[in-house]
């Protein structure tokens, strides 16, 4: 990339990874967050003061770090994290972009919106007595969000257990056991092969301990592996195509001297000037600034490539003309547009414990799209488990399905949105549905000539 400023210059050069915190309400994601942009020199020692001073006012004294990421009046009211908050850092090696998740289930969309746009998770869990058990047992939110992980292209965890320096821990080995013990069987229900996709360790989010630096022994003699910092730095991704057609779903925009549009770079890679089309009305535009980050002279750069969240000024459409599920791509192979598709889905859970049959409506989520839906058919086709593709291409309809069930079908939504088959594109060909804030059913795309 070639950038208008030498300091972005400087660090384009790293890889860059979009990492999301995930995990139950109140697990510690934002003070993670907060402390990592604290330990890696992105805030200062005068910030950390008016956040204290803010939590104290809001009688939050412990939640000082979420400050620096939970900036908003209603998120620090609550104690719980609303919107996906952004924030970047580097290691020696890696440019990182934080998504800090809400864990609350009534934000999960907005889980879903950042987690669609990461490269790789961490999993926060909380030690302290009660609330593991009341994230993972007690219908809390560390299942769901490890399914929609999964869902979402999120291939590695870190699993974080954090809060080990609570009273009721106090850094025990045996509590930590229990808790991985516990988690591992569903991590591998859920699709991960632990043994490759799964890390765990130790750490304390408030005080940084485990974190930029490993773990003093007189603190926790047993563990001998790997600090926060350490494992992200080294964690491998599968690599994306780098000469496929540009794509960039857009979760975001505003006006600004033009439209501004944020999203990850999906595919491809964009220049100034360039023109491109925003799907799916079909509208031509050119590309006049983009950005890292926020727009400040310093994150703007005359190009960038895979992987990348980006603000990015288009002229040629009106900012009330977008929404968020747009996809921003290439004139010459232009991302297909459909209201129907055909899909491979299994059954997680159902509203009441009722039947999925041909008429459900759900809320569906793919990439940065949020549609209503309707299951317009449902039939069954034999799979090779070995290759997860069809080998009998004869269709046999049923007539209603029920959880852990594997069904094909066909779904129709409101509007026209923007995917691609999961063989072809797995990021912009996987899918959730959703209903009564239950996420009932994760699929992949695999016709979309419905």
């Amino acid at each position: 990339m070639v950038s208008s400023s030498e300091p972005v210059a400087k660090e384009v050069n790293k890889r860059h990874l979009n990492v999301v915190f995930i995990g139950h309400v109140d697990a510690g994601k934002s003070s993670i967050a907060g402390q990592i942009l604290y330990l890696s020199g992105q805030v200062d020692e005068r910030t950390i003061q008016k956040c204290q001073k803010d939590a104290k006012a809001n009688g939050r004294e412990s939640w000082f770090m979420a400050y620096i990421m939970d900036v908003n009046e209603e998120e620090r009211a609550k104690g719980i994290t609303v919107e996906v908050a952004q924030a970047d850092f580097e290691t020696e090696t890696t440019r990182f972009t934080i998504l800090d998740a809400p864990g609350h289930k009534s934000y999960v969309p907005n889980m879903i919106s950042g987690t669609s746009q990461a490269d790789i998770g961490v999993l926060v869990i909380s030690a302290r007595k009660g609330e593991f058990e009341s994230g993972f047992q007690g219908g809390g939110q560390t299942c769901e969000h490890i399914q929609l992980a999964k869902t979402l292209g999120i291939s590695k965890l870190l699993v974080v257990v954090n809060k080990m320096d609570d009273k009721t821990v106090n850094w025990s080995k045996k509590r930590y056991d229990e808790i991985e013990s516990e988690m591992v069987p569903f991590l591998k229900f859920s699709g991960y092969n632990v043994k490759k996709d799964i890390q765990f360790l130790p750490i304390s989010g408030l005080r940084g301990t485990n974190m930029k630096t490993r773990m003093d022994k007189k603190v926790c003699p047993w563990w001998d592996g790997q600090c926060l910092f350490e494992a992200l730095d080294v964690i491998d991704v599968p690599p994306r195509d780098l000469n496929g057609p540009f794509r960039m779903p857009i979760f975001d925009k505003y006006k600004d001297m033009g439209a501004v549009v944020m999203g990850e770079v999906e595919s491809g890679s964009v220049h100034e000037g360039d023109n491109l089309l925003v799907m799916p009305n079909k509208v031509k535009v050119k590309v006049v600034a983009i950005f890292f980050n926020e727009e400040k002279v310093k994150d703007k750069v005359n190009s960038a490539g895979l992987g990348e969240n980006l603000r990015i000024r288009i002229i040629g459409i009106e900012e009330e003309d977008i929404r968020p599920g747009f996809v921003l791509c290439s004139i010459e192979k232009p991302i297909p547009v459909v209201n129907e598709f055909v899909a491979q889905m299994k059954i997680l859970g159902l509203v009441d414990n009722t039947l999925l049959a041909a008429g459900y409506n759900a809320n569906l989520h793919i990439h940065s799209v949020l549609e209503n839906c309707e299951i317009m058919e449902l039939f069954t086709q034999k799979i090779d488990p070995k290759t997860g593709k069809p080998v009998d291409p004869m269709k046999k309809k049923v007539v209603f399905v029920k959880i852990g069930d594997v069904v094909m079908c066909r779904i129709k939504v409101t509007n026209m949105i923007c995917i691609e088959k999961f063989s072809d594109f797995q990021q912009l060909g996987r899918f959730s549905l959703r209903s009564n804030d239950k996420t009932i059913a994760i699929g992949k795309v695999t016709d979309i000539h419905a």
